[in-house]
């Protein structure tokens, strides 16, 4: 036996016929209906049913019609001459048409309701079957009347226990019909199909034959279609003695969903699941330890202590030890008057109990769960075991939260095929672009969807992780002899710029923490790789990269942005930990200061800190400043693209502007031309305008901008062009500044 879970669907192709089902006493189907009196039509009267499975027919016990459907009576002619068939009034025009039968009449109406208990007869077998009502009965396809098989399908089986149908079952384990079933014994199902035919041919009962593409029950791991057998099986009630639907429904309302739409999926399928079927008929699995009354089919009175007595075997001996267990050494001389339950669970029984079998074993773990995660088709599966089970036996759910991802996919969107060509294996990839580039791949996939994957994706993907590991590798090369403990500037001696920069980063913590709080893992790379590449990678390491590499070695002006880059390095080897594990260890070995062995082993950082909105250099001051340095730099490049110069630092800039722009950039006094990295940036009046500077916007204010190649000698340390290169004769070749920064005691920097 399979459980739900286990069930696939696929297309299959296979017989559908239309099949008469000749109806006892004429005239009583025809009391029940409207018709005039007096045309009550020649020829013989049958029901018409359609069904994809005719090996079925043998078990067939009744005919369903819908309560609420109205039927007709239709006058036709067929090969077999004049007749009379019966179809739901909403499908004869199709069934008429599937039939090839373009002349007909109408001769009598009549409810489905009305048409209860009819008797009808069996298309081979002599025997009568009844007329019985059912909801499952639709008009999405066939003829509105349903051939029933209670030993063959879950429908047919719950209304034929309602009528009191005997559960036929001429089919064994092996899936051939038994050896007493006349004319098909021995013949498996599927062979049986065309016998079934050729025997409502030669009896004049079959209406019609055609082959029909449908979906198809398979086994998910054989890939081979199933049929359903009606057998004696153990279940779990959903509905008795407790409740165990309602619970679990409540416990769902308490849970916390990934995708949210999790929930009313799982919702769902608890509210409309049947019965849980727990036993299998297979040769090896956990055994249900059973004892039942050969006579009456009751449990042995002292089931719980024989239980127990059989676990405490099988804890020593392994399940072998039920199935070579002589029952004479459980029940003594009641041996004779049990038979030995030889089935076995569920799997998604025992999948769904792990919360015993793992939460409660290991210390380091705790009851409920966080976290159940796995893929969307688990809620039917693992997901659904592990709630019921759980409120089963402690009456809440085994986890806080369930998170669903959706299934890997390539490029163009299609399913992972050795026939096609597109699968990825993991371990490939692993091996030439690295573990930690697949993990990326991974959290950076909005994993609520189907997740695509190719060797350009890939690449891709190596790339963004080459930005974050450079900028990594940037911040330790520059912490070189940098020392915490020694060295770090307290946040009020730091520049401004750099305390911008600490509190950018606590400000995308706040975020990242978040997302991973909300399993948002995407969104955490592409903040990550944002800030490498935005904030630090052509912003904050483009401008600081003057002051590193020209003011002394332990000058306020560099032990400041080597706090921050310490701090920023801190902060983000945390937040890559869980993604990029391997490179975030590596970081961590390689970073300055006492640390733990594992950056695995410590906790978000605690070392950021805020800028105070009232702080003249406050963080809306920096953006503004940002805005401005975005006008420049389109400049700057478009002067680069003509030749002009070859970068910023081969510039002069003049920005003219009034009022609070004006007053945000003087601010920054002689340095904003390092914010700007031009080897001069002069602020003047907007009135002051030349005819060649270009206006912009910035924030809402007018800004005139106007760069033009210098004229000065380069510095060769510093490579800015400045006014007084060589006027140190000692050191002709460098700016003052330099001079001061290698002879005197340094540059005095206030901002950036």
């Amino acid at each position: 036996a399979l459980a739900e879970a286990e069930v696939e669907y696929e297309d299959r192709d296979s017989p559908a016929i239309d099949v008469r089902f000749p109806v006892a006493d004429p005239e009583a189907l025809l009391a029940r209906c409207r018709h005039v009196e007096g045309h009550d039509g020649k020829g013989p009267l049958a029901v018409v049913i359609w069904t994809t499975t005719p090996w079925t027919l043998p078990a067939n016990r009744a005919v369903a019609v819908n309560p609420g459907f109205e039927y007709v009576v239709a006058q036709v002619v067929t090969d077999r001459g004049q007749e009379r068939l019966l179809v739901a009034e909403p499908l004869l025009q199709d069934s008429l048409a599937r039939w090839g039968i373009d002349d007909y009449r109408i001769i009598a109406y009549g409810a489905g309701a009305d048409l209860e208990g009819l008797a009808l007869r069996h298309p081979f077998y002599d025997r009568e079957v009844p007329v019985i009502l059912g909801e499952h009965v639709t008009t999405e396809a066939g003829t509105g009347l349903v051939h029933t098989a209670p030993a063959h399908g879950q429908e047919d089986y719950v209304v034929g226990s309602r009528y009191g149908l005997p559960v036929d079952n001429p089919v064994g384990p092996d899936g051939k019909f038994l050896a007493d079933v006349p004319l098909f014994a021995g013949l498996h199902v599927f062979a049986a199909n065309d016998r079934v035919i050729d025997a409502l041919k030669a009896r004049g009962m079959l209406l019609r034959v055609a082959r029909l593409q449908h979906s198809y029950p398979h086994c998910w791991r054989h890939k081979t279609p199933i049929i359903f057998r009606a057998t004696p099986q153990w279940f779990i009630g959903m509905d008795q003695p407790h409740g165990l639907r309602a619970l679990a429904l409540a416990e769902i309302k308490k849970l916390r969903f990934t995708p949210d739409w999790g929930e009313a999926r799982l919702q769902g399928m608890v509210e409309n699941r049947p019965d849980w079927c727990v036993s299998r008929q297979r040769y090896w699995g956990v055994p249900i330890t059973l004892f039942t009354h050969k006579q009456t089919g009751e449990l042995h009175p002292n089931t719980q202590q024989l239980m127990e007595r059989a676990a405490q075997r099988i804890e020593q001996g392994g399940i072998d030890a039920w199935f070579e267990l002589d029952p004479a050494e459980l029940l003594g001389a009641e041996a004779a008057d049990y038979d030995q339950v030889r089935d076995t669970l569920d799997v998604w029984f025992d999948s769904g109990i792990t919360h015993l079998s793992v939460l409660d074993r290991r210390p380091e773990l705790r009851f409920p769960a966080d976290l159940y995660l796995e893929g969307s088709d688990q809620h039917r599966g693992w997901f659904q075991s592990s709630l019921l089970a759980s409120v089963a036996m402690r009456g809440v759910a085994p986890y806080k939260g369930l998170l669903t991802h959706g299934f890997t996919v390539d490029a163009q969107g299609r399913k992972m095929s050795k026939s096609l060509g597109n699968v990825v294996a993991p371990q490939k990839v692993v091996n030439s672009l690295g573990a930690d580039v697949l993990r990326l791949w991974v959290a950076a996939t909005d994993y609520r969807g189907e997740m695509n994957v190719s060797d350009e994706i890939l690449k891709r993907m190596a790339d963004s992780y080459r930005r974050m590991r450079n900028t990594a590798r940037f911040l330790l090369a520059n912490l070189k002899g940098f020392d915490p403990a020694q060295h770090q500037v307290p946040p009020e001696r730091m520049l401004p710029l750099d305390r911008w920069a600490v509190d950018r980063t606590r400000r995308l913590q706040d975020e990242i923490l978040e997302h991973y709080e909300q399993y948002q893992f995407h969104l955490i790379y592409q903040k990550i790789h944002n800030f490498c590449s935005v904030d630090l990678g052509s912003l904050y390491l483009d401008i600081i990269k003057d002051r590193q590499y020209t003011t002394p070695r332990d000058s306020l002006a560099r032990r400041s942005v080597q706090t921050a880059m310490h701090h920023i390095l801190e902060a983000m080897t945390r937040w890559l930990a869980p993604i990029l594990s391997f490179t975030a260890e590596e970081i961590w070995r390689n970073a300055p200061g006492q640390r733990g062995p594992s950056v695995f082993l410590t906790t978000w950082y605690s070392g950021l800190f805020a800028v105070a909105d009232t702080d003249p250099f406050n963080a809306a001051y920096w953006e503004r400043l940002i805005a401005v340095r975005e006008a420049v730099s389109k400049e700057l490049e478009k002067l680069r693209v003509a030749g002009g110069i070859g970068s910023g630092l081969d510039a002069e800039l003049d920005l003219y502007c009034d009022g609070a722009l004006a007053a945000d950039l003087g601010k920054l006094e002689d340095e904003l031309r390092f914010f700007c990295i031009t080897s001069y940036a002069r602020l003047h009046p907007l009135a002051a305008r030349p005819a060649d500077a270009l206006e912009v916007q910035v924030n809402g204010q007018a800004l005139a901008v106007r760069v033009l190649p210098t004229a000065h000698t380069k510095c060769v340390r510093c490579w800015h062009h400045r006014e007084d290169v060589g006027q140190n004769a000692e050191h002709p070749e460098l700016c003052g500044r330099c001079v001061e920064n290698v002879t005197g005691s340094g540059e005095t920097r206030r901002y950036a």
